[in-house]
């Protein structure tokens, strides 16, 4: 059974930074693109970013220029490196395999900015 793994998220002040992994089990890991998604409390899922197959790199205008997104192919992991963080950003941070539609969730991580 694939799944995806998140791992990373917990409880940082304003300004600070974490990076998120999530690993995939799966073989044909590096013919999938790979998202990050978010929800924060009493909200709907929001997309944050995306990176293809061949590493072209995608973001939400909320996380641009604060986020970065990459992949190890050679790990099956994808990572999303996080600068700024603010309180907006709180939410549970989950992988998912697509760029713009997603088929496979793992369980997510969650993120908490608070002072």
């Amino acid at each position: 059974e694939v799944q995806l793994v998140e791992s990373g998220g917990g409880v940082v002040q304003p300004g600070g930074s974490l990076r998120l992994s999530c690993a995939a089990s799966e073989l044909t890991f590096s013919d999938s693109g790979m998202s990050w998604l978010r929800q924060a409390p009493g909200k709907g899922p929001e997309w944050v970013s995306a990176v293809g197959t061949g590493g072209s790199t995608y973001y939400a205008d909320s996380v641009k220029g604060r986020f970065t997104i990459s992949r190890e192919n050679s790990a099956n992991t994808v990572y999303l490196q996080m600068h700024s963080l603010q309180p907006g950003d709180t939410a549970l941070y989950y992988c998912a395999r697509g760029r713009f539609r997603w088929d496979l969730w793992g369980q997510g991580t969650q993120v908490t900015v608070s002072s």
